[in-house]
């Protein structure tokens, strides 16, 4: 009987040893919460990237507003019966007046 009590107390202070003292004990915890919290503050700022760029995919596939307004920013388009004035200011040392380019 002394010699399972003995076996019996060795196990519990191994198990011990293992959650408190070793390296994957107690001590890995607070890095792994960090980890965690870090990891779902990224999923959330992916997630909202996601959402945003999936409604400007449905925007582009459904309606024409987002079209044309792409077309005018990133490629500089105008649309029929619109006209495109571009005023160029005047320099420094330049005495000229302003040039302007017009676009029927």
């Amino acid at each position: 009987m002394k010699w399972l009590a003995a076996a019996l107390f060795a196990v519990l202070v191994l198990l011990q040893y293992r959650l408190w003292i070793s390296g994957n004990g107690a001590r890995a915890l607070p890095p792994l919460v960090a980890a965690v919290a870090a990891q779902r503050a990224e999923n959330e700022r992916l997630e909202a990237r996601n959402r945003r760029l999936a409604a400007e995919v449905h925007d582009l596939k459904n309606g024409t507003a987002a079209l044309e307004e792409r077309a005018r920013t990133e490629l500089g388009m105008i649309g029929p019966n619109e006209s495109f004035y571009q005023v160029v200011p005047r320099t420094a040392g330049s005495s000229s007046a302003s040039t302007q380019t017009v676009a029927r």
